[in-house]
């Protein structure tokens, strides 16, 4: 399992290194995502190692949002003085990503066949007297 945590750094470093020298605006980690998923592509098949380290890192998954909430919480000057136009990209953001899963959905999710509405009781007024 060391070797798998190993491989999961290497990329991330790889990441780093990469943003770095070329200046790109995408985070290290991000790349070195991208650079493990390329790798499991080309491999087909995840090492058992490398799942098994990847369920480890899930079952702990919690923790890595402790360092995302202290940012928030030295910024707090910066998110009272512009709490509008973060609001509202947070809002449009949701609602976009609410509109493009519904749509993908709709495109890739095959058709259910049509049925006739035998699922809806029929009314009556017998017994309303």
């Amino acid at each position: 399992m060391i070797a798998a945590f190993a491989l999961i750094l290497v990329c991330q470093l790889f990441g780093e290194v990469l943003s770095e020298l070329f200046s790109l605006p995408v985070p290290g980690p991000v790349i070195g995502l991208g650079l493990l998923f390329i790798g499991l592509l080309i491999k087909r098949k995840p090492p058992k190692e490398l799942t098994d380290a990847a369920d480890n890192l899930l079952m702990h998954f919690s923790l890595l949002f402790v360092p995302a909430g202290v940012g928030v919480i030295t910024q707090i000057d910066r998110l009272k003085s512009d709490w509008l136009p973060i609001a509202a990209s947070l809002v449009i953001s949701t609602l976009l990503t609410i509109a493009a899963t519904a749509f993908l959905m709709s495109k890739l999710l095959p058709k259910a066949p049509a049925t006739p509405d035998a699922a809806i009781p029929a009314t009556s007024d017998k017994g309303a007297k």
